[in-house]
């Protein structure tokens, strides 16, 4: 099946991708629950390879970075976003998920049919037709975030050269 669009508006904070009050819960858990106070049924519903657009300031609030892990954990495959708090766009790419700055974004609906190619640095709207061109991922950068993100590809090469 054809991964999916989730469009969310301005100003999603990572107390909606990862609610504070539940943040003792296993990430797992705790990922069950990401954007519920705004999309209900969106931790039920997406299925691995659909994609998150947002409007401005995708991530603004504290650090955490179970809000990327969260998204992650849900299977989704990438962050298109007009605009990023700059904390959690490096907690995506440091923890294995792809984001992309992405002006377009009213131009997606939600449940539109969506094939992305990070290395290309192509999008295209299956349901509209419309093809995008995104800044590509360099080919090692997108292995190292498809290894698990930044941090445990560097973890295990440092664990590797120690031995």
């Amino acid at each position: 099946m054809m991964p999916r669009a989730f469009v969310f508006g301005d100003a999603v904070d990572t107390d909606l991708l990862a609610p504070g009050n539940l943040m003792k819960l296993p990430p797992a858990e705790l990922a069950q629950h990401c954007l519920r106070a705004i999309a209900p049924d969106f931790a039920s519903t997406v299925q691995p390879g659909d994609v998150v657009f947002a409007g401005a300031n995708f991530g603004l609030g504290s650090s955490r970075e179970q809000a990327a892990v969260s998204l992650r954990l849900l299977g989704v495959s990438a962050v298109l976003a007009t605009s990023f708090a700059r904390i959690f766009y490096r907690n995506a790419i440091n923890l294995g998920l792809p984001a992309f700055v992405f002006p377009q974004v009213g131009e997606v609906s939600d449940g539109d049919r969506i094939s992305l190619d990070p290395v290309a640095g192509r999008l295209e709207n299956i349901t509209t037709g419309k093809v995008y061109a995104l800044t590509p991922i360099p080919p090692h950068l997108m292995a190292m975030i498809e290894d698990g993100g930044l941090i445990p590809h560097l973890k295990r090469r440092l664990k590797g050269a120690a031995a």
